[in-house]
């Protein structure tokens, strides 16, 4: 969907709105208006579109928030400490638990449908062995879609995305819902089982966010499920550092790597943070590793099945002793620029995939579901026929594991072959994503894989992921990018033989680590991600140096993925940069009208009727004696109030409501600096107010709306030219800056 057709629900008529209202928690609850926005965040599935709704993580100072604080004493305090702590213990835990339930889930159906295949190779039932194969995948991914596409369609994709606008401040209708949570968990495990080149990294961030916001809302009323002090936990900005949390124990839960999961949430999806939120972080992600490493005890004692040790908790599986010298360096400083360029190009080609598929599924539920089916058949057919072009191999000596490997995950897959030999390129395809990285990072196994199947494999597994992506399933990007990024890594190692002296296994967690780099643009959490995923420190000056390389060369041609993924899905996401046309700007030149206000005093027939016929969630309210500059919060949706004539003929006293301090801006400050404390402060509605005292006491509002450079290049088109834009490396720019440096 284009980015410039994008209206917030707060900026339905103008962006001149402020608040009004009562602050009461007892009273909170979104409003949904019937007019629509022209974006969604689940616009890639062709999802009908939503309004999207700013958050506000400003406390606001009305008269019955100073009567709330002064009634509570230190016994509320401590309860109100405790309960964070107690929030963050239950979304470390049940964040555990789920991540290790999917985990067992997908190695448990994937691995039987695995098994009964292989079984009808062993007999030469090679046709019957490709209708269970494929009718398998097919039926797992349909489900998939099916109930994504008709029960909950934001738990389609990675969810990042959302969990990174959400803590930018933007909330959209059910993307933490209890329908989206099980909806993630259960089609997460079918679509991955399916064999589809998904990971379920990301819904597992999405997933542990979700459960992190159903925590927060304290229970429901509806149910009454709730309690009178869980209410001081009921505001925004409470639930976004609970979120915050439930994305670094996603990660955590994902690869067992908890300090990863806290710079995960820093780097990537925060977009505000303090010391006491990295404490808590920090607790969420060490109670997910205990929970895990507590299931995983049970696993090992043989309770979990027969694939019940398997998938992606630790690639324990690099050399003890990892050594490297300055021969070593070419070839990683090569991985580097190569992962960048690829990582790049995946994105480049993922944003015009993505494209396709938004104008296939927007034509209905029907072509949703048939787009997926299509892709489920066309990946089935990849995987069961490119091993056929795979020489077989002797087994050989000396194996640690059975080979060929029967009715188990391995290195050694027969499929075609005689009874002695093996398959490599099966060995890839015919494994869960997991095992099959696994493989790629194992020591010791530089002569198991040819370079021609290393190849296809490379260039299946690359196209697969990006094909795979943006369908109506729960799907991730992470893992599919670390095992294109392992296959690539080998097949340097490969390549460079004797030029080097690290094992192929280390070139493929190189490989692993220059990929997300070029892909993702991550640094930090990724280094240590991919550190607590191997369990090898001594590793990290080479995945530093490759990840450093691979995110300079890929930011010459674009954006990192989550940020394409934001832009796309239409969420109006504020950078933490004002670009430099910003500074050619005041916030009285994007500011407009008409300016809605109400009376300190007000008849309820003329409030029912301006938010009845309005979008905004608030107003400034003033009057001749006193002036009460804006609030803001959450009320009931006007439609579902019922009033008698007589109601609507009496006054209300607005005051009590208002917010009697917000943030305010001149009306000469520069936009940029204007976009800087909105975003900092985690604003809604941020009032403007005249330079001069003789004009009337509210210029206008500036809300996120107004921020978005689709909006102000539109009102201001002549500032296109002054827009950033990515550095190009060519003769001219060469030219251009080494003749500004004489």
């Amino acid at each position: 969907m284009a980015a410039d057709q994008l209206v917030n629900a707060d900026d339905l008529e103008a962006p001149l709105i402020s608040s009004a209202v009562s602050y009461h928690d007892e009273h909170r609850s979104r409003i949904r208006r019937s007019t629509s926005n022209t974006t969604s965040q689940v616009a890639l599935i062709g999802s009908n579109l939503c309004p999207i709704e700013s958050l506000d993580y400003e406390l606001i100072e009305n008269d019955f928030l100073k009567q709330d604080w002064r009634s509570r004493g230190p016994g509320h305090i401590v309860r109100y400490v405790i309960l964070k702590w107690t929030l963050c213990f239950l979304v470390g835990a049940l964040a555990g638990a789920v991540g290790f339930f999917n985990n067992l889930a997908v190695e448990n159906i994937a691995g039987v449908k695995f098994v009964i295949t292989s079984n009808m190779m062993l007999v030469r039932k090679f046709g019957w062995a490709f209708g269970v194969f494929a009718g398998t995948n097919f039926v797992l991914l349909m489900f998939a879609s099916m109930i994504t596409t008709f029960i909950s369609p934001a738990a389609a994709g990675s969810g990042i995305p959302e969990v990174k606008a959400y803590l930018n401040g933007v909330d959209a209708p059910d993307i933490f819902s209890l329908k989206t949570f099980f909806v993630k968990v259960v089609g997460c495990i079918a679509a991955v089982s399916s064999s589809l080149y998904v990971g379920k990294a990301g819904p597992m961030i999405h997933t542990s966010a979700c459960i992190a916001s159903i925590l927060g809302q304290g229970g429901s009323r509806k149910y009454k499920l709730t309690c009178k002090w869980l209410r001081y936990f009921k505001n925004d900005r409470d639930r976004r550092d609970l979120v915050t949390c439930g994305s670094g124990a996603g990660v955590a839960a994902a690869f067992r790597a908890p300090v990863g999961g806290v710079l995960f949430a820093l780097e990537c999806v925060s977009s505000w943070w303090r010391s006491a939120l990295l404490w808590r972080a920090f607790f969420t992600t060490a109670v997910v590793v205990v929970i895990l490493r507590a299931l995983i005890d049970i696993c090992n004692s043989g309770k979990c099945g027969l694939f019940g040790k398997g998938g992606l908790i630790m690639f324990d599986v690099t050399s003890a002793d990892v050594t490297y010298h300055l021969i070593d360096l070419p070839p990683v400083l090569v991985l580097g620029v190569i992962g960048g360029i690829l990582g790049s190009l995946y994105n480049f080609l993922l944003e015009k995939v993505l494209r396709v598929y938004t104008l296939i599924n927007e034509r209905g539920h029907v072509y949703k579901l048939l787009l997926a089916a299509s892709v489920s058949i066309f990946t089935s057919c990849c995987l069961f026929g490119l091993p056929w072009l795979a020489s077989c191999k002797p087994c050989p000596a000396g194996l640690s594991e059975a080979c060929p490997s029967i009715g188990r995950s391995g290195n050694f897959k027969k499929f075609q072959c005689a009874s002695d030999h093996y398959n490599d390129l099966a060995s890839l395809f015919f494994n869960t994503n997991d095992d099959a990285i696994r493989n790629l990072y194992s020591a010791g196994t530089d002569n198991v894989f040819q370079k021609s199947s290393v190849f296809l494999f490379f260039i299946a597994s690359y196209f697969l992921g990006i094909i795979s992506y943006g369908l109506a399933v729960p799907s991730g990007l992470f893992v599919p990018v670390i095992l294109t990024g392992a296959t690539y890594g080998r097949l340097v190692g490969m390549l460079m033989g004797s030029h080097s002296t690290l094992n192929h296994g280390l070139f493929a967690v190189l490989g692993s680590a220059s990929l997300l780099g070029g892909s993702m643009r991550m640094t930090v959490s990724v280094c240590v991600i991919i550190l607590e995923l191997t369990n090898n420190l001594l590793l990290l000056p080479l995945v530093m140096l490759v990840l450093l390389i691979s995110k300079t060369v890929a930011d010459v041609f674009n954006a990192d993925v989550y940020d394409m993924l934001v832009k796309l899905k239409g969420l109006p996401y504020l950078e933490a940069h004002a670009e430099p046309y910003m500074r050619q700007l005041t916030v009285g030149d994007v500011v407009g009208g008409p300016l809605q206000i109400f009376n300190g005093v007000e008849k309820v027939s003329n409030i029912v009727h301006l938010l009845k016929t309005t979008g905004h969630h608030g107003f400034p309210v003033f009057s001749a004696e006193d002036f009460a500059k804006r609030g803001s919060g959450k009320h009931e949706n006007i439609e579902g109030i019922d009033l008698t004539a007589e109601e609507m003929d009496m006054y209300v006293d607005l005051h009590p409501y208002t917010n009697t301090s917000p943030y305010t801006v001149v009306e000469t400050m520069s936009l940029a600096k204007a976009l800087i404390l909105f975003r900092e402060v985690g604003l809604r509605h941020l009032l403007v107010i005249p330079k001069s005292s003789s004009r009337a006491p509210v210029v206008g509002i500036l809300t996120r709306h107004d921020f978005m450079p689709e909006h102000i290049l539109g009102t201001h088109p002549f500032l296109l030219q002054s827009r950033w834009k990515t550095i190009r490396l060519g003769k001219s720019n060469l030219i251009e800056i080494f003749s500004g440096l004489c």
